[in-house]
């Protein structure tokens, strides 16, 4: 960190003080440390119970937030834990039997959690709701009501999400009172020192050689593939293998150990070459990247920021 980023400056306050904040953000900007400073100051490490909740759309991205969370808040002995679907369901039950001041996880094992009462919601002052839009995107509308439906009834919330549709706006009028609303503009992404091309290919069938090209003609440290669909990435993953390229692949139809072993390769350096589908996309930080990251058949190009 150099200084504050834009919803950095104008997010944490808000949060800090209290109130409910629906912050309009996209990836890039800033956002999970945003919030992760601002719910460590509210915390009573001396009480080993569960006082912010933050809810996400992927696994992978409960995982980055409770690591951003444990090393922003190393020197205060906060106790983490990210609750996400596919992992040892006792070990689960040990940590949070233990006592975790954040919780970190997807929808449904938290919620599952709280109805076996593993989770005990009573000392919960934050809920975080991290990229709302994706989260009802990919169903999870009625397990978010579920959650919120066993929090007190004054627990603060908290809303990032990077578009403001009407069943979010929804939710705010159900969840919030009176919320601090902060937009950050797309030309407030985080993009310094960062440079992007684009390689203008007239056929699909086309790519594939581009990018093999690109490949021969770079140097790269790291590098992530993005496709569009599942059945892309394995479909490249095996062009590319057979091109004698070394490279690795996930998508959410892997199991979660796969997934947690595949991302440990590659954060280690062992694969140069990582292609995957959004689940990695967003939010996702690994600091050996290089700048070639390159991206396969985008769907969404502005969630693509690259270093």
């Amino acid at each position: 960190f150099e200084k504050p980023s834009a919803i950095q400056q104008r997010a944490i306050r808000p949060i800090v003080i209290g109130r409910d904040v629906i912050a309009q953000a996209q990836s890039g900007t800033g956002k999970t440390a945003t919030f992760a400073i601002a719910i460590l100051q509210a915390l009573d490490i001396s009480v080993r119970e569960t006082q912010v909740l933050t809810l996400s759309p992927t696994r992978e991205l409960a995982v980055q937030i409770q690591k951003v969370v444990l090393a922003l808040g190393d020197y205060l002995n906060v106790q983490c834990h990210s609750c996400i679907g596919g992992t040892n369901l006792g070990e689960d039950i040990r940590k949070l039997d233990f006592g975790q001041h954040v919780v970190s996880g997807t929808p449904g094992r938290v919620f599952d959690m709280i109805r076996r009462r593993t989770l005990r919601t009573r000392s919960i002052k934050i809920l975080v709701l991290d990229e709302a839009d994706e989260m009802l995107n990919k169903g999870f509308k009625e397990q978010i009501y579920d959650v919120y439906r066993y929090l007190p009834p004054a627990t603060q919330v908290v809303l990032i999400s990077a578009t403001l549709p009407h069943e979010i706006l929804e939710m705010t009028s159900k969840f919030m009172t009176d919320p601090v609303r902060i937009l950050v503009k797309r030309d407030e992404l985080t993009l310094e020192g960062i440079k992007q091309f684009f390689v203008a290919v007239e056929r699909e069938e086309w790519k594939f050689d581009t990018l093999c090209d690109l490949y021969d003609t770079l140097t790269i440290t790291q590098a992530v593939i993005f496709c569009n669909t599942k059945r892309k990435v394995d479909w490249l993953t095996e062009k590319m293998r057979e091109a004698n390229f070394t490279v690795s692949s996930m998508h959410g139809d892997m199991p979660q150990k796969e997934r947690d072993a595949i991302m440990k390769e590659f954060r280690s350096g062992q694969y140069r070459v990582l292609i995957t589908t959004d689940v990695w996309a967003r939010g996702i930080d690994v600091q050996q990247v290089s700048g070639e990251n390159l991206l396969y058949a985008p769907t969404h190009s502005s969630e693509h920021l690259w270093s």
